[in-house]
């Protein structure tokens, strides 16, 4: 795929996983890095998220996973939420959170549990 073609599928999963108001705080990195904005969006989302293999849920299930592994809490809100909007449980998502903490520990799996509780109240 071209770069630009890669960007515009990017985008066009962004919408799907991400709201608006979402889209709009991810846009402002732009303004600080135009490189790596383009990266996001054509790597991160237009590469890896378009192959046909697996589903948006399984792929928001793997990069659930990794974020609680990797304690990258500031990027696991707006992916739970994008887990939640192409069809994950409240459920499902308690229930990858578990099996995280026998493998990432107690602490990240507590964090990444309460920040989902807010989530859910709000859903």
């Amino acid at each position: 795929m071209e770069n630009n073609e890669r960007y515009t599928a990017g985008l066009k999963v962004m919408e799907e996983l991400f709201p608006q108001e979402v889209r709009s705080m991810m846009e402002q990195m732009k303004e600080v890095s135009p490189d790596l904005w383009n990266m996001i969006v054509s790597f991160g989302f237009g590469d890896l998220y378009t192959k046909n293999t697996l589903t948006l849920q399984q792929r928001e299930i793997i990069t659930i996973t990794s974020l609680i592994t990797q304690g990258a809490f500031g990027q696991l809100e707006v992916h739970f939420r994008a887990a939640l909007r192409v069809g994950l449980t409240k459920e499902e998502i308690s229930q990858i959170i578990i099996q995280c903490a026998g493998y990432v520990g107690f602490p990240k799996a507590v964090q990444a549990m309460g920040m989902a509780g807010e989530i859910f109240k709000e859903n």
